[in-house]
């Protein structure tokens, strides 16, 4: 009997770091646009503020709430369409960019249905898509602005948007598989009951930010990570320990 978990699995793909290298450029110009961002909010008129309570802010509620836009949001009052418009805000995308040749073909080797899951604005991810000539091989695109649960914005690692994005295209979790650079969200994931890899390849130029993780001191891989790979490109090697 054929293994209907590995002949047809449905893949849900982060895109920056995972992808492509956004820490390459992409990562340090949304970071200077957030620093700006959050100064201005934090600007009460009086007294100036400092880049420690910046990092402080951006930091702190990344790591409390998983992304720094939810704590400006509930703290702050800012809107997230503005503050997504804003730290986005970074130019020629294109010259920006660093990627692997190859992708298309690696996305075609892969059984099954391709969903890209990212908590990048829409029309961000939808030009590093163009970009990178990859929209073709994804049935769907899910951006940030799609991650409500119940009128609240819910963005990955968030167990609730998860699972109803499962519910929402008829995929039971065990046949889910979840391409990520970000351990948090592939934690969550494995919770859930999908299977997990860990794309490492593009952490070296990772920095401390609200958009990528930091390196660790050592990439061991955890528990909760099935498959480790440098690159999307060792997916298909991979797909026996993905059963």
């Amino acid at each position: 009997m054929p293994n209907t978990k590995l002949s047809s699995p449905v893949w849900l793909f982060d895109l920056d770091n995972t992808l492509h290298d956004a820490s390459h450029a992409i990562f340090p110009a949304i970071s200077a646009n957030m620093n700006l961002y959050i100064a201005r909010v934090l600007n009460d008129g009086i007294n100036e503020v400092t880049q420690a309570q910046i990092d402080a802010a951006r930091l702190g509620y990344w790591k409390r709430y998983g992304a720094t836009l939810l704590g400006m949001m509930r703290h702050h009052g800012v809107l997230a369409a503005d503050f997504l418009r804003e730290t986005h805000d970074i130019g020629d995308l294109r010259a920006m960019m660093r990627a692997e040749t190859g992708l298309g073909r690696l996305l075609q080797r892969l059984p099954g249905r391709k969903i890209l899951l990212t908590n990048a604005p829409r029309d961000y991810s939808t030009q590093v898509m163009r970009h990178l000539n990859l929209g073709r091989h994804f049935a769907h695109h899910i951006a940030i602005e799609q991650m409500h649960v119940h009128r609240q914005l819910r963005p990955k690692p968030s167990k609730l948007m998860l699972a109803r994005v499962l519910r929402r295209h008829g995929v039971a979790a065990r046949d889910c598989i979840l391409v990520e650079d970000t351990l948090a969200n592939l934690k969550t994931a494995k919770q859930l009951g999908l299977r997990t890899v860990w794309v490492t390849g593009y952490l070296r130029h990772a920095e401390r930010s609200t958009l990528a993780n930091a390196r660790p001191r050592r990439l061991i891989r955890p528990t909760y990570v099935d498959v480790k790979v440098k690159s999307v490109r060792k997916l298909p090697k991979q797909l026996h320990r993905l059963r």
